[in-house]
């Protein structure tokens, strides 16, 4: 199942709408440069995909499914970015056909599937990498290696707001968005802290992982879901989760908002607090003894994670720095946070507007970032402050957690 020597490793890419898209564009920008080669495209519904015609130019062959692919061909590297529900049988099958993996964020939706990949993951001796870009930023790197080094002290709690709005069509643009499970009954548990908020989670729990490819492992969580939008997940969150060692770890995020936000990131530690202000904004650490250290721009190159990945496969690199161990910790968190809230408690219809034609109205909730960000400056959760609508997660031992749910529901 080798390939040849010097030969570029051959590569599928599973999924070639949404994120799919972005990574085929980057793929195609980059062919012929002998990084890789294209084996093949698997989607259901290639039509999707904005580059479609360049991928039948180039005589690049389509599958209907990543089964059709593996019964024809073969690939040294596989690229799964599918929606989550597919993410824990698309990586199983092709490590099990000998391929090295990069799975989009996240993992998998429930800790049990994270889980059977890296069983998979041992039985095939391949690589699993998962695209949460900034793990794989020179920024973050930097910002860990020095943590790691004890240069701040011991870490105290780190925390996050990020406000983003989203409007009906976010909802709208395929048929997992929003949802709990799928139409088969596989989970999905789509909202801000699985999906566009998720890097931010887990970013936190990387930062404090013991070792480059490791993040800290989640206790204990107490969480607060919410929703404005007419889903069945939620569209808002907040939590608190302690790590293994005791650092707090607390999340505040929001789609059902009139104010883009973020991500504000605050750090401290025992001497030092570190900053990340905006989506385009660089990492910056205070040293109380004086001293200012800037990482830079965790986002300043986003497809870092695909071409580290590639350099892996061709033996350029180690092991990933984020595999499957390292993102299960956003997993665990945030199946964590479902089984705290128990419910998704929605807004009072009072407080919820919506503007702009059926189908593309902007939802937002009255006073919601006020809330979100005395939240994040007190460190509390909604039903400490005392929000009339606010309703209190229990709290979730997540030390032996098995699956997801804990409970019958």
């Amino acid at each position: 199942m080798g390939r040849a020597p010097g030969r570029p490793p051959s590569l599928v890419l599973v999924g070639i709408g949404g994120m799919g898209a972005c990574y085929l564009r980057e793929l195609l920008e980059h062919e012929g440069q002998g990084l890789f080669r294209l084996a093949g495209a698997v989607d259901p519904d290639p039509g999707r995909c904005p580059d479609l015609p360049e991928l039948l130019r180039r005589r690049v062959p389509l599958f209907g499914s990543l089964e059709d692919f593996y019964s024809v061909r073969r690939a040294d590297a596989a690229v799964v970015s599918s929606p989550i529900p597919f993410h824990a049988g698309q990586v199983i099958l092709s490590l099990a056909r000998g391929s090295h993996v990069l799975c989009e964020k996240p993992a998998a939706a429930v800790i049990q599937e994270v889980r059977d990949m890296i069983r998979a993951r041992r039985r095939a001796g391949r690589m699993v990498a998962v695209g949460f870009q900034w793990s794989f930023s020179e920024a973050v790197q930097k910002l860990k290696a020095d943590i790691r080094s004890g240069l701040f002290g011991a870490p105290r709690r780190l925390r996050c707001l990020y406000l983003w709005p989203r409007d009906e069509s976010y909802y709208r643009r395929n048929d997992w968005a929003g949802r709990t499970r799928d139409a088969a009954g596989r989970w999905i548990l789509d909202g801000p802290a699985m999906n566009a908020m998720g890097h931010d989670l887990h970013n936190m729990l990387y930062l404090l992982g013991p070792k480059t490819e490791q993040s800290a492992v989640p206790a204990r969580v107490r969480a607060e879901l919410y929703r404005a939008h007419e889903i069945e997940s939620c569209d808002t969150a907040a939590c608190r989760l302690r790590t293994g060692e005791g650092v707090e770890v607390l999340l505040f995020v929001s789609h059902a908002v009139d104010v883009d936000l973020g991500p504000v990131l605050h750090c401290e530690f025992e001497r030092a607090t570190v900053f990340v202000t905006g989506r385009e904004g660089s990492v910056a650490a205070f040293l109380k003894g004086g001293g200012l250290r800037n990482y830079g721009r965790p986002d300043k190159a986003p497809f870092r994670k695909l071409w580290s990945f590639l350099a892996a496969v061709r033996g350029r690199e180690g092991r990933p720095v984020c595999g499957l161990e390292a993102a299960a910790s956003h997993v665990l968190a945030v199946d964590g946070m479902h089984d705290s809230a128990g419910v998704v408690v929605d807004f009072p219809s009072s407080l919820v507007t919506r503007r702009g034609p059926a189908g593309g109205r902007d939802v937002s909730v009255r006073g919601l970032p006020d809330v979100l960000w005395r939240c994040y400056r007190e460190a509390r959760l909604p039903s400490e402050i005392g929000v009339p609508w606010a309703r209190p997660g229990k709290a979730v031992d997540l030390r032996a957690y098995a699956r997801y749910p804990s409970s019958d529901r």
